[in-house]
């Protein structure tokens, strides 16, 4: 065999054993919403397990023996955070994971709501496209630290993704600054978009808090009826994962009309309008203007 020869067979085993060498991290996060950003940001160089399924409530969420089994598996583990994840603990206890749990919402500038009479804080932050990008830069700097040789792709493909909500952050405002300020009302089955309402000007009422664990008491519907007749709100929304009855009800006794379904802390099935992030984010915002901005709403 000639030099010339040998060498380029070198190279080629060479650049094989490289390519069977390149890492692919294994990355679990809580919901589904949080593992698409993951699978954005990581790329090909990461598969992403989201333990809470499409369409799924992380508020009440089951873990099974298989996500224990996941979890000890994972190279990287992430959650949203400021409280939403309430059985993360018993999971990591049951698994034996010994790594860290990182916490996406990082440096966001959290809101404080009342519950029930006591002062929380509203974990539903990915609601206001802002926040994702906050997401974005933390789940690219977890990754890079897990992968360093693979952190020019997660920055660049962090990059595109905030560039795209920063995007949909201009539409929301422009769509939404149509709308009289005094229409920007809307019902929906609980207190999961605080953070949107902050952002863009639009309040929000539901019979339930920021939980879908606690039944809304009779006291606090009639309640609420009372303020959805005295504002005059015009139109509800289903979400995706909860139980749609009582808002149902209560729009039965309010006459206000159904303006469809909104995608709140949980992606829809591949075949639905919400598959990712972007998709659920975009769905919701043009829900919402065009209930809001129907004739007499």
């Amino acid at each position: 065999m000639s030099f010339s020869a040998l060498f380029v067979t070198a190279a080629l085993t060479i650049g094989s054993v490289q390519a069977s060498e390149a890492k692919t991290l294994n990355a679990v996060a809580s919901m589904t919403v949080l593992a698409d950003v993951v699978h954005v940001v990581g790329g090909d160089h990461v598969t992403v397990k989201s333990l809470v399924g499409p369409n799924g409530d992380p508020h009440v969420y089951e873990p099974t023996p298989d996500d224990a089994r996941a979890l000890k598996a994972a190279d990287v583990v992430f959650v949203s955070g400021e409280g939403l994840e309430g059985w993360m603990l018993r999971l990591i206890k049951a698994s034996g994971y010994k790594g860290k749990i990182n916490v996406a919402s990082d440096g966001i500038e959290t809101r404080k709501m009342d519950d029930d009479g006591k002062t929380v804080t509203d974990p539903h932050v990915w609601n206001d496209p802002k926040n994702g990008i906050v997401w974005a830069r933390n789940i690219a700097k977890v990754l890079s630290a897990a992968d360093p040789e693979d952190a020019a792709d997660f920055n660049a493909n962090a990059d595109k993704l905030v560039a795209d909500l920063t995007a949909l952050d201009a539409y929301t405002r422009k769509a939404i600054s149509g709308i009289p300020e005094d229409k920007r009302k809307v019902l929906t089955t609980h207190d999961a978009f605080g953070y949107f309402g902050r952002a863009y000007g639009v309040t929000f009422l539901a019979p339930q808090g920021i939980s879908t664990e606690a039944e809304a008491s009779a006291a606090s519907v009639g309640k609420l009826i009372k303020q959805i007749r005295k504002e005059g709100v015009k139109v509800y929304f289903l979400e995706n994962s909860n139980d749609p009855r009582l808002v149902q009800q209560i729009a039965k006794e309010t006459g206000a009309q159904s303006g469809g379904t909104l995608y709140v802390e949980s992606l829809s099935t591949p075949e639905g309008p919400a598959p990712t992030y972007l998709k659920m984010l975009k769905s919701n915002i043009d829900a919402l203007v065009a209930a809001m901005s129907k004739s007499g709403v």
